[in-house]
């Protein structure tokens, strides 16, 4: 019997290594497509598909990124993506782990109120805010500029940041916290030496989130965003209506800016499923 259930086991498992191996190999069909694409000459690429690079490789070559590189467009672009989305993420993370201390363990007026209000923000789609949002930077001479850009994202990645980290800061043992203040330590020291610690899985989950939503962001920067301050999604889709005639510049520069998410993601990528499956096990 036992061995019976062995092989089960056994057989299940390679049931599904082979689907797993199925589905990741479809997901990085198309970027080795994109990758491929950017590596080929623009003759190359109108007498046929990606894949018949794989008949003549020597025929590939790295001239597509030295002609991005000398697109001044596209540089400036990749250089605002990197403005906009390093302090989008840096200030959500920094409000949002201080506030959701704050929600998780200091008594004030109104705390579960708030919170409520707070998580009630999740529901409102971003469409909702965008006019109402223009008019305001418009009268304030934010609109058509990076930092226009970087508020909008920070407000609307708040809610989720508060909903998460407070969670997840409210999973601390009470004792702990307790123990650091019979001892003396702050709330400022509890939070830095404690509670910032024991919360690094998810503040890593909410830094890739919120990373990976700016970066890809199209939508916001179209509005937001002018000539000057516009980011890679935004260059990338104007590119493409000139797509017959500069597909060595616009396939190196959407696979760079495929690139730096998937850099980013798996260089985090542990605490990053630490951070999801926090609470799920107790």
């Amino acid at each position: 019997m036992n061995a019976k259930n062995s092989l089960r086991r056994h057989l299940g498992n390679r049931v599904v290594q082979a689907v797993l191996s199925v589905i990741g190999l479809v997901w990085v069909t198309p970027l080795a497509g994109l990758f491929l694409s950017s590596l080929r000459t623009t003759e190359d690429t109108a007498s046929g598909g990606w894949w018949t690079a794989l008949v003549h490789p020597d025929r590939l070559t790295f001239e597509n990124y030295s002609a991005l590189l000398g697109n001044s467009g596209m540089t400036k672009a990749f250089w605002n993506t990197v403005l906009i989305s390093a302090p989008a993420t840096a200030l959500v993370v920094v409000v949002g782990a201080l506030a959701g201390y704050a929600f998780a363990w200091l008594d004030f007026p109104g705390r579960d109120t708030v919170f409520l209000v707070v998580v009630a923000l999740l529901v409102v789609p971003v469409q909702i805010g965008l006019l109402p949002v223009a008019k305001l930077f418009g009268a304030l001479g934010l609109f058509g500029t990076i930092p226009g850009v970087v508020l909008f994202h920070v407000a609307y990645g708040l809610p989720f940041a508060l909903f998460l980290l407070r969670n997840y800061f409210a999973e601390i043992p009470a004792e702990m916290l307790e123990a650091a203040r019979l001892d003396g330590g702050t709330e400022w020291r509890i939070f830095t030496r404690l509670v910032l610690p024991v919360g690094r899985p998810a503040i890593a989950s909410l830094a890739i989130f919120q990373f990976l939503w700016v970066w890809n962001d199209m939508l916001v920067a179209l509005l937001f965003a002018d000539s000057s301050s516009q980011p890679l999604t935004v260059e990338l889709q104007s590119q493409v209506r000139q797509f017959g005639s500069n597909i060595d510049v616009l396939a190196p520069g959407a696979f760079l800016s495929l690139l730096v998410p998937l850099v980013v993601f798996f260089a985090f990528q542990k605490q990053f499923v630490q951070g999801v499956m926090a609470g799920s096990v107790k």
